[in-house]
């Protein structure tokens, strides 16, 4: 496996003669669509197999990777057109394994709305262990607020992915509320009802584990967080449900500030089964132009983390998206543009920017200019990618969460699928 920077010069045709591989191994390990023009500066995935099977006439795919020691899936993953068509013909070339070989077992957890394309989820699906569903919430009465969610919850049992049910604070009005959150807190009854109203739908439904999602909880009601998680893994223990509990990203026990203060990382730590650590969103909607997810900033989250938690219950969080500024930025009235990570890419190539790359955050970035208006881009790309998991291999940690998969991002897939074997558990 390797990536390859874009230069003046470079086409398809020649970077793939340079490599030994096809046009469309790239077009389809980047997302590139036909016709797209390359970008100076813009990095590729070029993954190189060290085997390759040449269906037979009598060949199918059971029988393939059977014949290699692979699962089905396995087979899937390192071929992802087989997930769109699934129909083989003799002499068609599959990918059996990658020359990089694979470094170890990960944990993959990807977020996604129900409204998530359907494309964009199965191609996202082989590579995950768990599909959280994005969200339950809940009542004052302790009646839930429930999304649409079965067709979701079928797709990730078709390709191993645990589906996980997650619940938020959210109040009616679409945002998370101190207010609704503290109510909630401060009233075991309701916990109560609401917690076996969520049996009831994860039995149902065919959830396997729960996602604690409360953000901007006070400070004061920090230890009737704890005893909240401290009663639903009590409840969902018996079913042999699991629970996750998403952590703000902090460097210090006592950091102060509303995201952070209930947070207590080795409380938190002890109750559940794992963790997941919201590190990203330093470059934001409000923000200053900088990278989402600055690796400089994450590795002081990800240590502070690894001394309160096992690192075998640790998901480092990753984002799926970049932001698009408007120059000049003012703070307080500027909104910055989200966008996914390929059309951050065609952006650049439809204005001729040039991509650069930042060393110290390990994120790609460029400039262009659109109606007479200077414009600033930070993004993910599959060199971002690499450095944050290979902070997370670093620290041993469990693996990864993406918020969310509802963006296309096919070098995401294609490095995790070169370098490492996912963890399934369906």
């Amino acid at each position: 496996m390797l990536i390859h920077i874009v230069k003046s010069g470079d086409t398809l045709w020649s970077i793939a003669r340079q490599y030994g591989v096809s046009v469309s191994r790239i077009q389809s390990d980047n997302g590139i669509s036909p016709g797209q023009v390359l970008v100076i500066g813009q990095a590729l995935i070029i993954t190189l197999p060290s085997l390759i099977h040449t269906v037979r006439r009598s060949d199918t795919l059971s029988a393939i990777a059977a014949s290699y020691g692979i699962t089905l899936l396995e087979l899937i993953q390192n071929n992802p057109e087989l997930i769109f068509n699934s129909t083989i013909y003799p002499g068609q070339q599959l990918t059996i394994a990658f020359r990089c070989g694979k470094t170890r077992e990960i944990t993959i957890k990807g977020y996604a709305y129900p409204h998530i394309q359907r494309q964009t989820l199965l191609r996202s699906l082989p590579y995950l262990t768990y599909l959280a569903i994005f969200s339950y919430g809940f009542k004052e009465s302790g009646q839930l607020t429930v999304p649409d969610d079965a067709s979701l919850i079928s797709a990730a049992y078709k390709y191993s992915a645990a589906p996980i049910l997650v619940l938020t604070g959210i109040d009616s009005s679409g945002a998370f509320s101190t207010e609704h959150i503290s109510k909630f807190l401060n009233d075991t009854d309701l916990q109560n009802i609401v917690l076996d109203n969520l049996i009831s739908v994860m039995l149902e439904k065919g959830y396997l584990g729960l996602d604690v999602d409360f953000k901007y909880i006070s400070g004061q009601d920090a230890q009737a967080y704890l005893s909240f998680l401290e009663l639903a893994s009590a409840k969902l223990e018996p079913f042999g449900f699991t629970m996750n509990v998403d952590l703000a990203p902090k460097t210090y026990s006592s950091q102060p500030g509303l995201l952070y203060e209930a947070h207590d990382y080795p409380a938190i730590g002890a109750i559940t089964d794992t963790v997941l650590l919201m590190t990203y969103e330093w470059g934001y909607a409000y923000g200053p132009p900088m990278a989402v997810a600055p690796l400089n900033q994450v590795r002081q989250v990800v240590e502070y983390a690894v001394s309160e938690i096992p690192e075998n219950k640790i998901l480092m969080g990753i984002p799926n998206y970049g932001y698009d500024w408007t120059m000049p930025y003012e703070q307080g009235v500027s909104r910055a543009e989200n966008l996914g990570n390929q059309t951050a890419v065609l952006r650049a190539a439809k204005y001729g920017a040039q991509i650069m790359f930042d060393g110290a955050t390990q994120s790609p970035h460029f400039e262009y200019y659109r109606g007479g208006q200077r414009h600033i881009v930070w993004f993910e790309d599959v060199r971002s990618i690499a450095s944050k998991l290979s902070l997370a291999d670093e620290y041993s940690l469990l693996g990864t969460g993406y918020w969310n998969i509802m963006r296309p991002f096919n070098q995401n897939w294609a490095y995790i699928s070169a370098k490492y074997n996912i963890r399934k558990i369906v």
